[in-house]
């Protein structure tokens, strides 16, 4: 039935195609959640079992070994909360700049295509990490929170794609009237532009929030205070930890007369891994979960009209 409410009758080449597509679906949906399944099914499984290649599957002997080898961190629970903190502000921040930003660029003003030629360059080219560090550090952002909260502000292509929603669906005949009211450009925007743009400043959200969220990079340059590292780089510390304790030649000397505690270390690093994987991506899971609506419906308005 087409959209006119017509019957419109399939021929079997109709048929076969609709079901290999569906066929086509299914299995490239098996080969995307599989390895997330499995990366579940290892992180609750016993290590034996994930070393032999038997918990494929189903969990197989069930054990939280390796989430408490991860939870026994001192400084995990502290870097959450860090991570929480660094992600909602600086989302809130970069959604507000980047909507105010794409605001502007959708109004005409002298020198716009200079500005936006200018914007643009800087998706391709940049100065650097040498140079960004070192202007930073002469701001005093150096190992401060205000830093992980202000940097990377702004995606470009973000900003662009907010930019094309604002124009192809906030009409600019809301604008004139808004004039003739005496309303200013602040008024306009926080007073019909915003309210207009909910499924923008959704996508915006989740984009720049899992990006901060799985941020592990900006803390291992910049940060050195262990009571502002975020969550992302403790558990880049766990694995290293583990790992390295399961193959270094000082552990082995250390504990040349303990076999069983190689063992169990061994044993925990198998797992450990899997279980910060599983830490780490679970709230970006459930944002994308609560947020697809808005997410779909968004990129493709924004990106595709205009």
């Amino acid at each position: 039935m087409d959209s006119k409410g017509i019957r419109v009758k399939k021929t079997n080449a109709d048929t076969v195609f609709d079901r290999l597509n569906l066929i086509f679906w299914i299995v490239l949906l098996i080969v995307v959640l599989y390895p997330l399944w499995l990366i579940l099914v290892a992180s609750v499984s016993d290590p034996d079992a994930v070393m032999m290649g038997k918990a494929f599957l189903l969990p197989v002997g069930f054990s939280l070994i390796g989430y408490e080898a991860v939870f026994q961190h001192a400084g995990l629970l502290r870097s959450y909360a860090n991570s929480v903190f660094y992600t909602i502000s600086g989302s809130a921040l970069s959604v507000i700049v980047t909507m105010m930003a794409a605001y502007a660029l959708t109004r005409n003003f002298a020198g716009k295509k200079v500005v936006n030629f200018i914007i643009i360059l800087t998706m391709f080219f940049s100065g650097g990490l040498i140079p960004q560090f070192l202007m930073n550090r002469s701001l005093g952002l150096y190992n401060t929170i205000f830093l992980m909260i202000t940097i990377n502000c702004v995606s470009v292509w973000n900003l662009m794609v907010a930019r094309t929603y604002i124009a192809a669906t906030v009409p600019n005949e809301l604008f004139e009237a808004a004039s003739i009211d005496g309303a200013s450009h602040f008024t306009y925007f926080f007073r019909i532009v915003l309210p207009l743009s909910g499924t923008i400043i959704a996508v915006l959200a989740v984009y720049y929030g899992v990006a901060r969220w799985n941020d592990y990079f900006t803390a291992l340059v910049y940060i050195r205070d262990r009571f502002k590292l975020p969550l992302q780089t403790i558990l880049r510390e766990i694995i290293a930890t583990l790992t390295t304790s399961t193959s270094d030649a000082e552990f082995f000397s250390a504990y040349a007369n303990d076999t069983q505690a190689i063992s169990e270390a061994i044993r925990k690093a198998q797992v450990a891994k899997y279980c910060c994987i599983v830490v780490s991506t679970a709230p970006t899971v459930v944002l994308y979960m609560l947020m697809q609506k808005y997410f779909v419906k968004g990129v493709l308005i924004g990106s595709l009209k205009g």
